[in-house]
């Protein structure tokens, strides 16, 4: 039968087409199976190949995978994007502000004062005879962490960072000898550079006889770097020796107080306050002698003792509270020391302290600014006496004050009292930040 020549035409043309589409669908999938049998004979997954000579196809391994070019190229963009949020995050954490680790042990009362009146950190448990205490809290570029409490002994507290400050007592000899066990195992610690960086708090002598720390001192070869030190100190420097406040008896439980409308603003029954011990031949003999001769221990709420107590009662620290709270004015005679809690008591409850400036015997530090010469560099807003004779008139220009004039001067003293804390913080802790981490 003769096919039309535009049929036989069509039909030549398709079998072109179609042979065409064939001959690349084989060279595609052929190049496709050849690359990636390859790769998988190089990663030895197959399990057979050529053999005698003759062409034989590969067994290919189940796990091998159709789709594997389009996964690699997947992942190397993940990849990619995982490395760049990496150092955005890098980044980032190089524009935040570097900080620093502290750790306090506080092992004499005072310690207490620089937690929780200077930095005012918490503490927990809450219940001041707890035989271990813990806080923490941020303070410029440092954590600071706090360790106090009878249970905080030589060896048994967790020690996760290498800067320490360590808070002593060396008021006294069995004080000292207590201090100096305490000394000797920090030393260890940096001998064994578990401990990079110490700084020490130490309630100082009262007539400021402190040699027994003197070898610790890096400055004599020692290992401590820093020291804040209780007392007119002749070795204060500002440079790695400052001076500390005495601060409130924290040993005797006196709490933090926070102040409040009524504290500042209320009608106070009484012109001056004075509680305390009385010793023989003493300024405050002479305190008492004034008072009684001027009638005016009417006027003033009064109660001595002849023997020192060390510690409160519930009852006498309420009435103490209490007459503070109570008082224009308190009275803080000189004892072996001009510097007394009594001063820092008063402040915390707006009673301006009539203070005794007068040096005591003792190797403290004299000259025009002593004593107390920290707190007059502070601008304290005390009265500051050289004779206790020198009250009565004091007190006849209280009684010419306005309540006004009272409210004012109790807010302005206050106010002076949280800016010195303040100030203390600021300056221990740029103090202990420049020292131990100036090239951190």
């Amino acid at each position: 039968m003769k096919i039309p020549k535009r049929k036989l035409f069509l039909l030549i043309i398709f079998a072109y087409v179609a042979f065409s589409l064939y001959a690349a669908y084989s060279v595609f999938f052929s190049t496709k199976v050849i690359s990636r049998v390859h790769r998988v004979v190089k990663k030895e997954t197959v399990l057979g190949g050529v053999r005698d000579g003759g062409a034989v196809g590969p067994l290919l391994a189940r796990d091998w995978n159709p789709w594997e070019d389009e996964q690699v190229d997947y992942n190397s963009a993940l990849t990619k994007k995982r490395d760049a949020f990496k150092q955005h995050l890098g980044e980032i954490d190089k524009n935040k502000p570097k900080r620093y680790r502290v750790q306090i042990w506080g092992k004499a009362a005072i310690g207490l004062y620089l937690w929780e009146h200077i930095l005012e950190g918490p503490l927990n448990p809450t219940d001041k005879i707890a035989q271990w205490r813990v806080g923490e809290l941020q303070s410029g570029k440092i954590d600071f962490s706090f360790y106090t409490g009878p249970a905080v002994v030589q060896g048994h507290v967790p020690l996760d960072m290498n800067s320490l400050v360590l808070v002593l007592n060396g008021r006294e000899q069995e004080k000292v000898s207590y201090s100096i066990r305490w000394l000797e195992h920090a030393q260890a610690l940096v001998k064994s550079h578990t401990v990079s960086h110490v700084a020490l708090v130490l309630l100082g002598n009262e007539h400021c006889n402190n040699d027994f720390i003197a070898p610790y001192l890096k400055r004599n070869g020692g290992f401590v770097d820093l020291l804040f030190v209780v007392y007119d100190s002749p070795w204060v420097n500002d440079k790695d020796v400052f001076q500390w406040p005495l601060g409130v008896a924290t040993y005797r439980q006196f709490p933090m107080i926070r102040p409040n409308a009524q504290l500042i603003t209320s009608n106070r029954q009484y012109l001056c306050n004075f509680l305390g011990t009385v010793y023989k031949n003493s300024s405050r003999e002479t305190l008492m002698q004034v008072l009684k001769k001027s009638e005016l221990d009417e006027e003033c709420i009064t109660t001595a003792r002849e023997k020192w107590l060390p510690q409160e009662t519930a009852d006498s620290l309420r009435r103490y509270q209490n007459a503070l709270a109570q008082s224009e004015l308190t009275l803080c005679p000189v004892g072996i020391n001009s510097e007394c809690y009594r001063i820092y008591e008063a402040c915390s409850y707006g009673s301006v302290p009539v203070v005794e400036d007068v040096l005591t015997p003792g190797t403290c530090a004299a000259g025009s600014s002593s004593p107390l010469r920290l707190l007059k560099a502070a601008g304290a807003p005390f009265i500051f006496i050289s004779d206790w004779k020198e009250l009565p008139a004091i007190l006849e220009r209280e009684r010419g004050m306005s309540q006004e004039q009272r409210v004012d001067r109790r807010r302005r003293l206050l106010e002076w009292y949280a800016n010195f804390r303040q100030q203390m913080k600021e300056r221990f802790t740029e103090v202990i930040e420049e020292t131990f981490f100036k090239n951190g």
